[in-house]
């Protein structure tokens, strides 16, 4: 299948293509400008990979949790590009798609939520899929979820703002961590190739925003108490 997958649930734009069985992958620091980079970088992106969107038999797009404003711009292109196409789209949990893309068997990834909060969840690996072992959560870095077992890599900017309190939680489950790692459309397209092979591909009109929280920002109220 030809594939276009794009993540934008952090300042950083990233797209990955499986065309004719070659995978192509770009990514920016896009800040605040996925909303006008992103089509004129997918048709670039398929051009240099000699494809069209006429090429393409299915879009995915990471659904969160990450920054509200980025998912919806996600979701909205690959909506957008899909209706147009009539074919379908796969949405792919944002935190398993940063475990896709570690090689870890056992992967604890964590976002930076802002507010003092992380984004948290546990996957790991059975064959080419991976399993949810902790669900996705927001909380403060004291109040983590536990972990089954030891061997646990650590990935993602929560381990940036966090690192450390992360560590002290988890001691010696929590085998190792990279702070600097962001989502990335490769882990998206990853996972969304095994749904899409598996006929699990769904209409547009059926792709969900996985927000996990459902506030922005602190009031001025809660900011003085923090």
């Amino acid at each position: 299948m030809n594939l276009l997958a794009l993540d934008t649930s952090t300042e950083y734009l990233s797209l990955a293509l499986r065309f004719r069985g070659e995978l192509h992958t770009r990514e920016w620091h896009a800040q605040q400008k996925h909303a006008e980079m992103a089509l004129p970088e997918i048709q670039r992106l398929l051009a240099d990979a000699g494809a069209t969107v006429a090429d393409l038999n299915g879009i995915a797009v990471s659904i969160g949790p990450g920054s509200f404003t980025g998912l919806r711009i996600g979701c909205g292109i690959a909506q957008g590009l899909a209706f147009g196409l009539d074919i379908p789209t796969v949405g792919v949990n944002t935190l398993a798609a940063l475990a896709a893309d570690c090689a870890a068997p056992r992967v604890l990834a964590a976002l930076d939520a802002r507010m003092g909060e992380l984004y948290v969840a546990g996957f790991e690996r059975a064959s080419d899929e991976w399993r949810e072992m902790t669900a996705s959560t927001v909380c403060k870095p004291e109040a983590l979820p536990p972990l089954s077992g030891d061997g646990w890599v650590g990935v993602g900017t929560g381990f940036k703002v966090a690192g450390d309190a992360i560590a002290a939680h988890y001691g010696a489950q929590l085998a190792s961590y990279a702070n600097d790692v962001y989502p990335h459309a490769r882990g998206v397209l990853a996972l969304a190739e095994v749904e899409f092979k598996a006929g699990r591909g769904q209409p547009a009109e059926r792709l969900e925003l996985l927000y996990v929280r459902d506030k922005v920002a602190l009031k001025t109220s809660e900011r003085q108490r923090a």
